[in-house]
């Protein structure tokens, strides 16, 4: 499994990298397969660089926060009004799983009402804690997570390999759940401790690596979400007093292999 930082930007769009999203592409029954997980403000001009946003199999949202969906906006008038057409038959449209009122809240954010019942563009469905989505090879499991809005972590396993994206989150039970065995830890690391003080939001470093520990068998440790305003540094340093091992940072437009 290929994991490509499309945008790690925290909040907002920052002046190096799109806001949340991450492709994800694996082989299977003789082809490549793709998964976006969120598609935030900037993602789908970034996303071009790396993939024909039409030839993606689902995209996947954590929340309903605009730096983690609002892009999927611009991908519907590509996929709508783009010269190739859909280029999909009218009864598919690209699957988007995501929380409970997806579909309405794209269609008001885009000013259209109908633009969920569109045909051919997008076919929603609405993600349940804990069951698992399947996409090709990729096995995703949704797990709740502490927000200020319903919001989901994700499980990816695909060919023996298994990626953790937390989405937004403060620290809660549920990450060890999430994080446990797993090859990589794309790590939500908004807030800075002594800085953000505020519960039930967001991760520091620190929160992330205590989680990632508590959890165990954890490989990677990989901190996101980052807005233009910290210091990278200085998130990786908090988050390297607790971590065993080398503290990553993502880096917009780098693929992983896992």
């Amino acid at each position: 499994m290929d994991v490509t930082i499309v945008g790690c930007s925290g909040s907002f769009a920052g002046p190096a990298s799109p806001a949340s999203s991450y492709l994800l592409r694996a082989e299977h029954s003789g082809r490549s397969w793709s998964v976006v997980l969120d598609l935030g403000s900037g993602a789908l001009g970034a996303l071009q660089r790396h993939i024909d946003p039409p030839a993606v199999d689902a995209v996947v949202v954590s929340h309903l926060h605009v730096d983690h969906c609002i892009d999927l906006c611009g991908l519907y008038v590509m996929l709508k009004y783009g010269p190739r057409g859909p280029g999909r038959t009218p009864s598919e449209g690209m699957p988007v799983w995501g929380p409970a009122g997806t579909a309405a809240h794209l269609a008001a954010a885009y000013g259209n009402p109908d633009v969920e019942d569109v045909p051919g563009v997008f076919d929603f469905h609405d993600v349940t804690d804990r069951e698992t989505i399947v996409v090709g090879p990729f096995r995703i499991t949704p797990v709740l997570v502490e927000h200020t809005v319903e919001a989901y972590g994700y499980r990816v396993e695909a060919n023996g390999r298994t990626l953790v994206y937390t989405g937004d989150t403060d620290a809660c039970d549920q990450l060890v759940e999430l994080m446990t065995g797993a090859d990589l830890v794309l790590a939500d690391s908004a807030f800075v401790d002594g800085r953000d003080d505020v519960r039930g939001i967001h991760l520091s470093g620190s929160r992330a690596a205590r989680a990632a520990v508590a959890a165990g068998g954890v490989s990677r440790l990989m901190l996101t979400h980052l807005p233009a305003w910290n210091d990278p540094e200085v998130c990786r340093e908090q988050a390297a007093r607790v971590w065993p091992g080398r503290v990553e940072l993502a880096e917009p437009d780098r693929t992983y292999s896992l």
